[in-house]
C-alpha cells in the first residue's frame, strides 16, 4: 500500500514521514518558543533576589548606603530591562510579519480623515519604523494616495508608542502606566494628524519632487510565511534591535542608578515637582532638540520620578525626546519644507505638553 501511494504521487501523509507544514514540523517551533518563554519567566522572577544577594550579601554593602542603593538598582534593572525588551520585541516582530510597508500603504490609502488617522496611529504601533525609514515611508504613503494628515498620524505614533518604550515602562512603572502612555501617545498621534491635515494649503509644505516619485511594491508583500519562518524573523529582528540598544540601556540605567543613589530628593522635587507649573513646558523645550531613544531615556525618567519628579513632567520630557528627535527632523527636511516641519513639531509638542499636565493632575 505504501509503495502504491508513492508511485501514484499521493500527497497523503504517513506516520513515518510527516509532510512539511504538518505534524512535528508544525509544533516544533511552538514547543521551542514555549520552552524559551518558561526559561525567560524563571530568570525574570528571580532577578530582584539575585541583585540584592550580590549587592548586600556577597559584596557586603549596606542597604541604606548611596553606593549600595545605586548598585542594587543597576544590577536589577539592567537584566530586567534587557529581558523585557527581548520578550516584547520578539512578540511585536512576530505580529509585524503580517504587515509589510506596502500592505500598510494599501490599508491607509483612500481612507478619510478621522477614520484614517485612527487606523494609521494603530498601525504605527505594530509596523516597522525608524528615523532612517521616514523618507521612503513618507514618499510611499503620498504615492499611495494616503492623506497627509493620516500620514503624520502614522509617523508620530510609530516612534512614540514602540515596543521598546512599552516594555521599559511596563517593567519600571507597571501595566497601568504603560497602557496610559500608549493611550495618550495614540491620542496625540490621532489629534495631531487631524490638526495638521486641516492646515490650509498643506500640500505646499511638501517638496515638489515627492509628488512626482513612484515607489515600487514590497517584494515581500503578499507572501505567506509559516510560523517557523515568522519566529525565525522575530529572533533575527530581536537580536539586531537588542544589539543596537543594549549600550543605551546600560548607559541610561547607570545614570539612573547614580540619580537613585546620590541625588537629593528635594533638589529634583523642587525643579520637576508638581508645584513647579513651568516644569512641564521646560521639560518639553529641553527634550525637543535632544536625541536619545527610549532605551536610554526611560531609565533616567524612572530615577527622576523615584527622587520626587512629577510623573507627568518626566514623561513629557521622554515623549518629546522620543517623538521629536532632531535626527528625524533633519531626515524629514528632505521631503518637507520648513513651514510644515514647524507645524509638525509645534502640534506634537503642544499635545505632549497637555499630556504632561494631565498626568500630573490625575496621578
Amino acid at each position: 500500500m505504501r509503495n502504491d501511494m508513492l508511485l501514484s504521487g499521493s500527497d497523503s501523509p504517513t506516520q513515518d514521514q510527516p509532510t512539511p507544514g504538518g505534524g512535528w514540523q508544525t509544533w516544533r517551533p511552538w514547543l521551542l518558543v514555549s520552552l524559551a518563554a518558561m526559561g525567560w519567566w524563571v530568570v525574570y522572577s528571580n532577578l530582584l533576589a539575585v541583585a540584592e544577594w550580590l549587592t548586600f550579601d556577597l559584596l557586603g554593602m549596606a542597604p541604606t548606603s548611596e553606593l549600595g542603593m545605586a548598585l542594587a538598582f543597576f544590577l536589577y534593572d539592567v537584566p530586567k530591562i534587557l529581558l523585557l525588551l527581548t520578550g516584547m520585541i520578539f512578540v511585536v516582530t512576530t505580529i509585524r510579519t503580517f504587515f509589510s510597508a506596502e500592505r500598510t500603504r494599501q490599508l491607509l490609502g483612500g481612507k478619510r480623515a478621522g477614520v484614517g488617522n485612527v487606523l494609521a496611529a494603530g498601525l504605527g504601533v505594530v509596523t516597522p519604523f525608524c528615523s532612517c525609514s521616514a523618507v521612503p515611508l513618507f514618499i510611499g504613503f503620498v504615492e499611495a494616495g494616503v492623506p497627509l494628515g493620516v500620514t503624520f498620524s502614522f509617523l508620530i505614533a510609530a516612534p512614540m508608542v514602540n515596543e521598546v518604550a512599552l516594555a521599559m515602562l511596563f517593567g519600571m512603572f507597571g501595566w497601568q502606566i504603560a497602557l496610559l502612555y500608549m493611550g495618550t501617545g495614540l491620542l496625540i498621534a490621532i489629534l495631531a494628524g487631524m490638526v495638521i491635515g486641516r492646515v490650509p494649503r498643506i500640500e505646499s509644505g511638501v517638496e515638489d519632487f515627492v509628488w512626482q516619485m513612484s515607489v515600487g511594491n514590497d517584494a515581500a508583500s503578499g507572501t505567506r510565511m509559516s510560523w517557523a519562518e515568522r519566529f525565525a524573523v522575530a529572533r533575527q529582528s530581536t537580536r539586531e534591535i537588542v544589539s543596537k540598544v543594549w549600550l543605551y540601556v546600560v548607559a541610561g540605567i547607570a545614570i539612573g542608578a547614580f540619580i537613585h543613589g546620590y541625588v537629593p530628593e528635594d533638589a529634583l522635587a523642587g525643579i520637576m515637582g508638581e508645584d513647579a507649573w513651568w516644569s512641564v513646558p521646560a521639560a518639553v523645550a529641553i527634550g525637543v532638540p535632544m536625541y536619545a531613544n527610549a532605551a536610554g531615556v526611560i531609565p533616567v525618567v524612572d530615577a527622576l520620578i523615584g527622587k520626587g519628579a512629577a510623573l507627568g513632567t518626566a514623561l513629557a520630557f521622554m515623549m518629546s525626546v522620543v517623538a521629536l528627535s532632531l535626527p528625524e527632523m533633519i531626515i524629514l527636511r528632505r521631503v518637507l519644507k520648513l513651514r510644515l516641519i514647524i507645524v509638525f513639531v509645534t502640534t506634537v509638542a503642544v499635545g505632549i505638553l497637555l499630556t504632561g499636565y494631565l498626568f500630573n493632575f490625575i496621578l
